[in-house]
């Protein structure tokens, strides 16, 4: 079992990512609560994934709004993308959207990652704004693109508690070559 058990988590504990690496499951996690326009991202790790989990730490901070940090290993590093979301009503920030960031391990520290490249914007594009929940996935023959599924979401014009209907969209991205961290990641495809 995991649960909250340090006060930034605010009780709430969810959204799990995890690899296998270096004999340890790791895990990059949500704490908090959407209602209360409060979000952390957290980290802790374990020898078996069932029990045993290091201290919980804070692995990005409550003003980054991160909701999701996904990590994928490829090419003798690891690669990472995660969204920044805006939930308090008011028209998001530049920085709400999908995220692009690389490092050598999968560091439970945000400053190891490289430097992070914006994939997308929360540009209102109709059938969804503001995407969150991204999923990393390489073609298997390692072209260099890399496709990262999302959630998103619209309003409706429905009665009820909830006027939001879901879906899920794609984009597709050429990611720079392992030896050259300043080329940019390029959209090959945008959703």
């Amino acid at each position: 079992m995991f649960r909250a058990v340090e006060g930034w988590e605010h009780g709430s504990v969810y959204e799990p990512n995890l690899i296998y690496h270096d004999g340890k499951w790791k895990m990059w996690y949500v704490a908090g609560a959407n209602g209360d326009d409060y979000l952390v991202h957290g980290y802790s790790e374990s020898e078996d994934g069932v029990s045993g989990w290091s201290a919980h730490t804070i692995f990005a901070p409550p003003d980054m709004k991160m909701f999701d940090f996904c990590v994928r290993p490829r090419a003798g590093g690891f690669d990472a993308v995660f969204s920044r979301v805006w939930v308090n009503g008011s028209a998001p920030p530049p920085e709400t959207g999908l995220w692009w960031r690389r490092a050598e391990t999968p560091s439970s520290r945000l400053s190891d990652w490289g430097q992070p490249v914006q994939i997308m914007t929360a540009e209102d594009r109709g059938w969804h704004s503001g995407p969150f929940k991204p999923s990393l996935a390489f073609h298997e023959e390692d072209d260099g693109s890399a496709m990262v599924f999302f959630g998103g979401m619209y309003r409706t014009s429905g009665p009820g508690p909830f006027p939001f209907a879901f879906t899920l969209g794609c984009l597709q991205i050429v990611l720079p070559s392992c030896g050259d961290p300043n080329e940019p990641v390029r959209q090959s495809n945008k959703s």
